[in-house]
């Protein structure tokens, strides 16, 4: 084979798992996302999941953003790793490793539509929850920093949506912001080797998924490094604003009522 010929096949490959529509769209998203991720450790899901869903369907979606956050979110874990309060971190993601493959299940069996308003309504749950004023205020233990990685995992292999739980957990403690968000950055970097093992096994890593990857992942490297910046300039009070913010974001952009506006 030339390589005009090996050129020519990979364009045609390239061209055929790109969808037909939405590219710009959804490599604005991925920058937006990027940002919500680099500043507070998590978030991207809750902006990139219900808003690239409406776009390519939550099956595409979900393991797009688990394989370019996978790469460009490399670089924060090792301050994450030091920062982390890791015997913690390890506890959770126990629990992780049995949520993520049930979460996965769902995604691949269940029908898109009854998942995104499954998702919505646990999004405004939760976000009624952490509008009470109700804080777990005691001292993390190991049956329940694990069971909330069981959940935290059902989302995130359902739809990458594990942050809120692990989130409205950890901030209600008596670490530091700084800590929290090492915390996040560690039990994700973790949690999305599950997710990866769960999907390639679920047959969710198909040829779109990869060249979708190779055209929003600079989009959201740009936006990761540009929130990981501004995370430095934050105080505490302003990163729990922002985090509450994003949970409130999932509960209203991902549902499916608002795919009309997306589209």
């Amino acid at each position: 084979m030339t390589l005009d010929a090996l050129v020519d096949g990979v364009h045609a490959w390239f061209t055929a798992a790109l969808p037909d529509h939405g590219i710009y769209a959804l490599m604005a998203f991925a920058f937006i996302a990027g940002l919500a991720r680099g500043f507070s450790g998590f978030g991207a899901a809750l902006i990139f999941i219900p808003l690239g869903g409406a776009i390519v369907g939550p099956k595409l979606i979900s393991p797009i953003l688990l394989v370019i956050d996978g790469i460009a979110a490399l670089g924060m874990i090792p301050p994450a790793w030091r920062g982390a309060n890791r015997p913690e971190v390890f506890v959770m993601a126990a629990g992780a490793a049995l949520g993520v493959p049930a979460g996965t299940a769902m995604l691949a069996l269940l029908d898109p539509m009854l998942l995104r308003w499954s998702i919505t309504i646990i999004a405004i749950t939760l976000l009624a929850l952490l509008a009470s004023g109700w804080r777990y205020h005691g001292a993390p233990s190991a049956p329940l920093s694990s069971g909330v990685g069981l959940i935290a995992g059902l989302f995130s292999g359902a739809a990458q949506l594990g942050g809120p739980p692990v989130v409205a957990y950890w901030l209600g403690g008596k670490s530091d912001f700084t800590r929290v968000r090492a915390n996040v950055v560690l039990y994700f970097s973790i949690s999305s080797v599950f997710s990866a093992i769960s999907y390639y096994i679920g047959g969710l890593f198909v040829p779109a998924v990869f060249a979708l990857t190779a055209v929003i992942l600079p989009s959201y490297a740009v936006g990761l490094y540009g929130g990981s910046k501004l995370f430095g300039l934050a105080e505490e009070r302003t990163f729990r604003i922002a985090c509450y913010i994003l949970i409130a974001a999932a509960a209203i952009i991902g549902m499916p009522l608002l795919d009309g506006v997306l589209r």
